[in-house]
């Protein structure tokens, strides 16, 4: 059995009743850990003290509170994202956590003094975080969502996916009437029609004792009322809060791990080891943080190095392939079965316009709903073709409902024939789309089976001698793109808090990040020997050319290359306003370290990160823009930025830049994807080269990847 590793529609309906109690909770912190696309809410709690929230939509799809214990430590480095929650939550409080419809997606809603946000998660797909303003506009979102169905970019409206049936507060009629317009069995419908997942549509079926796959045609009444009558228990306890949640296991001994966490116990698990916790939340916290050790620790061969389970991950994408492929099938089955229904208005449009006139001239001389279906169950009884194809009248919705030909259509009673319709061949188009969106999750999926097959292949060739690699001859050309392993290899330096890089030549070239880091960057680490650059645009970077580093003793003799000049002159333009202004080029000028000072002439007036130059200075005219991005695997594996010449020859791969349309966050996002495709190990660069890690050595304003 695969272990959980996202939350259902009815886990989150159990886990906003739980969280909905803490209302009122004040934001101390937020943190976003990148590599596992985490978000960690440090809240305080009147009757509860220090509060945990875990937010995660990447591999994982959960939300939770956390023991303390239990939290990871913060990043040395807080992101944009993380950064912007701060500003806009950091002592508000916790007003509302609520799941949209019956969808994965969890909403929190806080407010501060006036001001209101709220933080959108999307636990389904590949998962998103938005945060919305008080008009629901997006703030921020971690991906940036085009889609035909929906947008999810900073600025737009943010647009929730289509509502999703809701079998929780369905009646009877609906039900039964939802339940019959399926083609399929019993628990295929309510998996699907009814959105309750296999597992608990599984759980209903033996609650109410159906069997799982009986035909829809061939269930009868009683076996409908058992089924909502379950669906009725589980909606009550839901309301309720009325909790029993369980740790399902798999295994003994040293092979016991755990595999799933619900709310309630489940007679599907009647024979699975289990623990019983006091609230869905601490269920969830165990499950969470000891599932991926759980599933490690049975991995262990005892060889040293754990062999991925190729053949289990193989199996699986080919399952998802299979549950694709027929999503897609009931998706054209679905539009088909609508364009038929209209095709059927058509063909019997004089049936259809009488039954409609005849509603809408009820209605208008002021006739009940229960006046007009009794008068349709007289016309029946007396032999009416109109009144014998109206199956039901439903008030509460204002439709009436039609069998023509065999087949139910729910129509709108104030609509005529055509525009009656037109919302089917509409219905009928919206449902082509979704079976276009699952065409293109096939291909991705297909392409994830071939890179698993891929990654056994190359194991297998390895032969387990990986380690033995590792301690190669320092000379050999080691292929780190088809590497199914990589070692991470890191140490943080003094300079990475500024940009920077290393020149061709080796010389080390720093660069502030904003007026306060300029002022910094002169006044301690501009000393003998080294250059600075600098353009004339405003908010250009001061940028120092250093000839040695913090420890060693400064010399004037020290000779830098052309080579490295022209790099940190292009390196000066490329992060200044040049580059958002989509120039592709400006004058560049250099002095030696002692021609700046912070001293300024008699009358004149110096700003926080300006200085003034004494002497002449050496120009490099139309100095072109151009930055690369790239990934290093040694000594030292990160990423690094700057120039072309300069980063090419470092990096494993590079990707080049230049002015255009796409924001620093998305052309990261972008890199990102395009990284993650050239490394065999995608774990890789998920650790040491995060969009926001990438984001770091972008320049400000839009870009474009250079073909």
């Amino acid at each position: 059995m695969d272990e959980k590793r996202e939350l259902t529609s009815v886990d989150i309906a159990a886990l906003a009743g739980e969280l909905g109690q803490y209302r009122g909770a004040h934001v101390d912190k937020v943190y976003l850990y990148p590599d596992a696309e985490l978000l960690r809410f440090r809240m305080s709690d009147y009757d509860r003290g220090r509060t945990e929230l875990l937010i995660e939509v990447g591999e994982n799809k959960r939300a939770h509170i956390a023991d303390p214990d239990r939290v990871p430590d913060a990043p040395e480095r807080p992101p944009n994202f993380a950064m912007m929650l701060r500003n806009r939550l950091s002592g508000a409080t916790l007003q509302a956590v609520e799941q949209f419809e019956f969808d994965r997606i969890l909403t929190l809603r806080f407010e501060r003094d006036t001001d209101s946000t709220t933080v959108v998660a999307e636990l389904f797909g590949d998962g998103n975080v938005a945060v919305l303003d008080e008009n629901d506009d997006v703030i921020d979102c971690l991906e940036t969502v085009r889609l035909k169905s929906r947008t999810v970019v900073p600025g737009s409206h943010y647009e929730f996916p289509s509502a999703r049936f809701n079998p929780l507060t369905v009646d009877y009629e609906r039900f039964t009437e939802r339940m019959g317009q399926s083609d399929s069995d019993v628990v295929r419908t309510l998996a699907t029609q009814l959105n309750f997942g296999g597992l608990y549509g599984e759980e209903l079926c033996s609650r109410a004792g159906v069997p799982y796959n009986q035909d829809i045609e061939a269930t009868d009444d009683s076996e409908f009322e058992a089924l909502y009558r379950e669906i009725e228990s589980l909606s009550r306890r839901l309301s309720a809060g009325d909790l029993d949640a369980r740790v399902y296991y798999e295994g003994d001994g040293e092979d016991r791990a755990r595999v799933d966490v619900t709310p309630f116990p489940l007679e599907e698990y009647a024979d699975r080891d289990s623990k019983v916790f006091e609230t869905f939340n601490e269920a969830l916290d165990d499950y969470f943080a000891n599932v991926d050790a759980d599933h490690d620790d049975r991995g262990e061969s005892g060889t040293g190095r754990e062999r991925p389970d190729f053949e289990s991950e193989i199996e699986k994408q080919k399952r998802i392939i299979q549950q694709q492929q027929q999503a897609i099938e009931d998706f054209e089955q679905s539009a088909e079965a609508e364009r038929e229904k209209a095709q059927l208005l058509y063909a019997n449009y004089d049936l259809v316009d009488e039954v409609l006139s005849t509603v809408q001239s009820a209605r208008e001389e002021g006739h009940a709903w229960d006046d007009i279906e009794a008068t349709f169950e007289e016309g029946a009884q007396q032999g009416i073709d109109a009144a014998e194809s109206v199956v039901g009248v439903d008030g509460s919705e204002g439709t009436v409902t039609m069998n023509i030909g065999g087949t139910r259509i729910t129509l709108a009673a104030d609509d005529g024939v055509e525009k009656n319709a037109d919302r089917l061949y509409t219905e009928a188009k919206r449902i082509e789309g979704k079976k276009e969106g699952a065409k293109e999750a096939i291909e991705d999926t297909r392409e994830r089976l071939e890179e698993v097959k891929a990654e056994r292949e190359a194991w297998e060739a390895d032969d387990g001698e990986q380690e033995e690699a590792d301690e190669t001859d320092e000379d050999e050309d080691i292929d780190w793109l088809a590497r199914s392993s990589i070692p991470i290899r890191q140490s943080e330096e003094w300079y990475e808090q500024f940009r920077w890089f290393h020149t061709s030549d080796g010389f080390l070239v720093i660069g502030g990040r904003s007026a306060d880091q300029n002022e910094t960057l002169v006044k301690k680490y501009l000393d003998r020997g080294d250059l600075f650059f600098h353009t004339q645009a405003h908010g250009a970077p001061a940028t120092i050319l250093k000839a040695t580093g913090p420890s060693e003793s400064p010399d004037d003799d020290i000779d830098i290359p052309e080579t490295s000049r022209e790099e940190a002159a292009q390196f000066a333009v490329s992060y200044s306003t040049v580059w958002k202004e989509g120039k592709y080029a400006a004058d560049v000028y250099m002095v030696d370290h002692d021609q700046v000072t912070k001293t300024p002439e008699s009358g004149e007036y110096l700003e926080k990160g300006s200085f003034a130059i004494r002497g002449d200075r050496t120009y490099y005219e139309d100095t072109p823009v151009g930055v690369a991005v790239g990934i290093t695997c040694e000594p030292e594996t990160q990423v690094i930025g700057g120039p072309p010449s300069a980063i090419d020859p470092q990096a494993e791969t590079a990707i080049e830049v230049e002015p255009g349309q796409y924001a620093q966050n998305d052309i990261a996002k972008r890199l990102y994807r395009e990284f993650k495709g050239r490394f065999t190990d995608e774990t890789f660069v998920r650790k040491v080269a995060s969009p926001d890690l990438i984001q770091e050595f972008l320049p400000p304003g839009g870009s474009r990847t250079v073909e």
